[in-house]
């Protein structure tokens, strides 16, 4: 495997970023595609800082994209740039003229921990045409909650502004009443979250309206709080999930 570091002017952010990729380097494309995205505290480089997530890609043939997206919550900020589009147009059209990537719905996939859980389960919710299935890691899963509660990071009002993220599409609990028992668009869905997580009753919120949509999720939880020793772990087993 390669593990490349990409810098590149974004037309959609109008400032240069950056993307780590885990490529292959003996197999030929398409490949089969995780887009891996970060948590609030993080950047681009934390998945191969943090993890063995390039030795799990090597071992299964599998491109890795992980995109820098600041502290957006993937969102299209009210004071700020346009993040949910450069993640979900642009990133994909730079990537793809980078390497040769899969464009098949079936073997294209997105996670991500904390921030970028949420990131992850919103684009494939959005975009339910694009990815085969998703996977949210100690998950910041109700946005609402985030935006309104007594200790809302420094940059919510940067990202909301004035208004509430609840109903709308930047809200998850919302995006799952979207489909019902019997669409077969909804991407697989796979939520660990750790049992003395902060974030885990925000899990329990947004598994029970998933369940109450009709949408499955598969869903699991043990001892562990908010550390990277779990999200490596999980990764792994992601991984292997998403290329049953």
């Amino acid at each position: 495997m390669a593990l490349l570091t990409c810098r590149f002017r974004s037309e959609v952010l109008e400032v240069d970023t950056s993307l780590q990729a885990i490529v292959p380097e003996h197999r030929q494309g398409p490949w089969p595609t995780l887009y891996l995205l970060h948590g609030l505290g993080d950047d681009e480089a934390a998945w191969c800082r943090y993890s063995a997530v390039e030795r799990y890609a090597n071992e299964r043939g599998i491109a890795v994209i992980m995109p820098s997206s600041g502290r957006s919550f993937y969102c299209n900020m009210a004071y700020g740039p346009r993040w949910f589009d450069f993640l979900s147009n642009e990133l994909p059209s730079v990537a793809g003229r980078l390497f040769p990537l899969s464009e098949q719905r079936e073997s294209t996939f997105v996670a991500g921990l904390s921030m970028g859980g949420y990131g992850a389960f919103k684009w494939a919710l959005r975009e339910p045409h694009r990815f085969a299935a998703a996977a949210s890691l100690s998950g910041s899963l109700d946005i609402a909650d985030v935006a309104t509660r007594a200790d809302p990071p420094p940059d919510a009002r940067l990202i909301f502004g004035d208004r509430s993220p609840a109903g709308s599409d930047d809200d998850l609990l919302t995006l799952v009443e979207q489909f019902s028992a019997a669409s077969d668009t909804a991407p697989r869905l796979y939520q660990w979250c750790g049992t003395e997580d902060f974030l885990y009753q925000p899990n329990q919120r947004f598994l029970n309206a998933a369940c109450t949509a009709g949408i499955a999720v598969d869903y699991s939880e043990g001892p562990g709080d908010h550390q990277w020793c779990y999200w490596d772990e999980q990764i792994e087993r992601v991984i292997d999930w998403m290329l049953r």
